[in-house]
């Protein structure tokens, strides 16, 4: 039996997908496999037993990524099963700023009397905005969320700028071609009516929207962040507040620095927070976790390399290892040397850790497993034997 342990609530659409094999513990310490959402595991100890760390979304900086690594824990999360929530209410979200939607909303909250009717009319002059249609919007990111955001308001009438270095393959192909490729980030800071922010917190991106960024920006450009607060230099945003020069900012993530601060409105966090969200990233989680499980095969993986091998149709030797010279030779060296056949295998690599799986013609023992898991620079190893029973 595989024990899972849920550390914040899961979607029942993901967790019905889980066979017989599988069974909810009540002690994270008695798990193979952890469910996760928001809850900090930082500070965590894992258990030995411990194989996988699902997140059913996509940001992982509540997760020990390096500890987990060289316990030989493979953490997975759900690029993109989020990224249609997020994308509608970063659309909306550009909308209410550029309509003072919010602004407006308050203020006839805050009307009495009788009269209201005629006090609209009299004030409503006061939230007049503009059209998002012929305005030019610069997506810094071009992952899921950014090709979503970048194709719905080149759709709705917006001149578009993408920026994004690192673009992939698969994202590029799904990014409309009237997008504008921007490959000078300072050209769309000068170009941009509105910025949304799409890319995730590095050492290189933190605090990049700063004093010289929005320097080179035009005055009065409305800034949209659903990715991660310290993205932005809220110090250098609030300057840039008072000047002018930014007219908005739109962000789903509140704290004591920036809430209460006129012309900033912030969400309670809800980007990915829909139904159909978190019905999305738990059938994911779950999916990429039982193929781990059952086949070995790592789709997803935030600290191992993906790697896939297809279905276990016999003994499958499964070894998590550092990415160090000869690694490959000496695991076959060792599986050799006690009369074990390969009968096909993979390997792959991510910086300093790597994957290797091979398919065995012969039975293997645990005791030469046990003797397998001391050669030098082995994480884990685990053996596979078809079937979910």
């Amino acid at each position: 039996m595989t024990g899972v342990y849920y550390a914040n609530p899961i979607s029942d659409k993901g967790i019905q997908l889980f066979c017989s094999q599988y069974q909810r513990v009540e002690q994270m310490d008695k798990a193979e496999v952890v469910l996760v959402r928001s809850k900090n595991l930082i500070e965590t100890d894992f258990g030995d037993s411990l194989l996988a760390i699902a997140r059913a979304g996509a940001g992982v900086n509540n997760i020990p990524l390096g500890k987990c690594a060289e316990q030989g824990i493979v953490v997975f999360n759900t690029p993109g099963a989020n990224a249609n929530a997020v994308k509608e209410l970063v659309i909306a979200s550009m909308i209410m700023a550029a309509r003072n939607v919010c602004a407006g909303m308050a203020w006839v909250k805050d009307l009495t009397g009788d009269n209201i009717a005629e006090q609209v009319e009299k004030g409503k002059s006061s939230f007049a905005g503009h059209e998002i249609s012929g305005k030019t919007l610069g997506v810094i990111g071009l992952g899921a969320i950014g090709v979503l955001v970048a194709n719905a308001a080149n759709s709705l009438g917006m001149r578009v700028l993408g920026y994004d270095p690192y673009i992939s393959v698969q994202a590029a192909w799904k990014l409309s071609r009237s997008v504008t490729p921007e490959t000078d980030l300072e050209h769309l800071y000068e170009q941009a009516d509105f910025i949304t922010l799409h890319l995730p917190l590095l050492p290189a991106t933190e605090k990049m929207l700063n004093a010289e960024a929005f320097a080179r920006m035009k005055d009065g450009v409305i800034l949209l962040n659903y990715a991660r607060d310290l993205l932005v230099d809220e110090a250098a945003l609030k300057e840039a507040l008072s000047s002018g020069k930014v007219a908005q900012y739109m962000s789903d993530f509140p704290n004591a620095q920036i809430a209460n601060t006129e012309k900033i409105q912030l969400m309670p966090h809800i980007g990915a927070s829909t139904a159909e969200s978190e019905e999305n990233c738990a059938v994911m989680a779950v999916q990429q976790i039982m193929d781990f499980i059952e086949n070995g095969n790592i789709k997803n993986s935030v600290n191992f390399p993906d790697c896939d091998m297809g279905k276990a149709s016999c003994i499958r030797i499964c070894v998590l290892h550092r990415n160090i010279p000869n690694m490959i030779g000496k695991l076959a060296g060792f599986l050799g040397a006690h009369g074990c056949n390969i009968a096909n295998m993979v390997n792959k690599s991510r910086k300093e850790y790597a994957y290797s799986m091979f398919d065995m013609d012969n039975e293997i023992s645990e005791e030469l497993m046990a003797e397998l898991k001391k050669v030098e620079g082995i994480l884990r190893v685990r053996i596979i034997r078809p079937g979910c029973s």
